[in-house]
């Protein structure tokens, strides 16, 4: 999931993916030339996260353009429904009052999968960074505010 938090740059990521669909390389390359991601692998993870927020779709030609305007698509729903922890990070959130980081990287790590915590040797520390991406989009996809080191769920409608 990737670091940079602004539904700006996720618009620009996914007009900078062809109609046509193109390769992940070219995908990735007009991402990198188009937007502020600082290199490839990040474009990749760009690439990953747009698709799991339907905003573009992987064909067996390659990746194309989803004619989803992202200004206007609810992508917290989709975010809670596709990417990895994000429903249950949320269902964290709505049954405290409050999470610091910390706090709710607690409530995840049980659902962190065997093959993440083998993957590295400090899985925790990737698993926090990755908490704290998380509760950003959240923010950003107005399913929780922030208040200083704290985080709370948003009623939505």
């Amino acid at each position: 999931m990737p670091p940079v938090r602004d539904r700006a740059f996720l618009d620009a990521a996914q007009r900078a993916v062809p109609l046509v669909p193109g390769t992940v390389e070219d995908c990735c390359l007009r991402i990198v030339d188009e937007t502020a991601a600082p290199s490839r692998d990040a474009a990749r993870e760009y690439l990953t996260f747009l698709e799991a927020l339907e905003l573009v779709t992987e064909t067996s030609r390659g990746f194309e353009r989803r004619r989803v305007d992202a200004a206007e698509a609810d992508l917290g729903d989709a975010f809670e429904r596709r990417v990895f922890g994000a429903s249950e990070l949320l269902d964290a959130l709505r049954a405290a009052e409050s999470l610091t980081v910390a706090d709710a990287f607690d409530e995840l790590r049980e659902h962190v999968p065997r093959w993440e915590r083998d993957r590295r040797t400090d899985w925790e520390a990737e698993w926090r960074e990755r908490t704290e991406r998380l509760l950003g989009w959240c923010v950003t996809f107005e399913l929780a505010t922030r208040d200083g080191d704290w985080y709370r769920s948003t009623e939505r409608a």
